[in-house]
């Protein structure tokens, strides 16, 4: 069974498809259109640019069937305006409501982030939910017994990083390092694959510009990424398999408050050769 089929009726032989194909996978004949070069199953990274390329619909792949792709909404587009105040407008959000997110919620941030784009379209990400508040205050706690660590046996480090700031912070009941979010969600994937990190950063990229649509807000958790790739109470308090590992974690909730202007930043650095 070949991996791809075309409808030869609406096929109008554009050649559209053999040019995005990224491995160079599709030939192009006048006469019948396109056709697979040899050992193409083999080779495939099941990217769909072909099915989303092809402007009759004449494309589809036996791995996702043309009915399952939706096609483009025109009417759906951003403008340009529309695209620069949504990028520009989203904020850092440190201060949450008590407000569980339902579970279904976050599942559709996930379902959108897995569109984002991986290294071979390997798609290694995985998710792990940290769901339960007293989960969130348990990692939390890891992070700063970390940090106690760390200004006994690494001073500069750890003065570097703020952090008897935030053990004192602690103290007092303030939440510097997960800022008391109600959840967690972290990004993790195989250790030995190499796509995994960068692959990891960019779906949780998407999910955070997508929860801004949802009237949820979401933070970065630095702190926690640093402290997991040292501090082995933390890292066994994760229950990761162990062959996996965590590349980046972003608290989620519901915002307390609500930004009304776009805030500067430093001119960008740009060099051109």
């Amino acid at each position: 069974m070949s991996l791809f089929t075309v409808d030869q009726e609406k096929c109008i032989r554009c050649g559209a498809c053999s040019e995005v194909c990224p491995l160079y996978l599709i030939e192009i004949h006048t006469d019948k259109g396109p056709s697979p070069v040899d050992g193409e199953e083999d080779s495939c990274i099941n990217c769909g640019h072909c099915v989303s390329v092809c402007p009759s619909s004449a494309f589809s792949l036996a791995t996702m069937p043309l009915e399952n792709c939706p096609p483009m909404e025109k009417d759906l587009k951003l403008t340009k305006a529309q695209a620069e105040q949504f990028l520009r407008s989203r904020r850092s959000i440190r201060c949450y409501k008590e407000d569980i997110v339902p579970k279904d919620t976050i599942k559709e941030l996930i379902e959108l982030a897995r569109y984002a784009p991986t290294g071979h379209n390997l798609q290694p990400v995985s998710w792990k939910i940290i769901y339960s508040r007293d989960e969130v205050v348990k990692l939390k706690n890891l992070v700063i017994d970390w940090m106690k660590n760390m200004h006994v046996k690494k001073p500069e480090m750890a003065k570097a990083l703020n952090m008897e700031y935030i053990i004192e912070a602690d103290n007092k009941g303030l939440d510097v390092v997960l800022r008391s979010a109600p959840h967690l969600i972290i990004a993790h994937g195989l250790k030995d694959d190499r796509t995994c990190a960068s692959s990891c950063r960019i779906a949780t990229s998407y999910l955070d510009l997508f929860a801004q649509t949802l009237d949820l807000g979401t933070c970065w958790a630095g702190f926690l990424d640093i402290a997991l790739m040292f501090w082995k109470p933390l890292q066994d308090a994760l229950e990761l398999p162990e062959d996996q590992v965590s590349s980046c974690s972003m608290m989620i909730g519901c915002p307390v408050h609500s930004y009304h202007r776009m805030p500067l930043r430093k001119e960008p650095t740009i060099t051109w050769k």
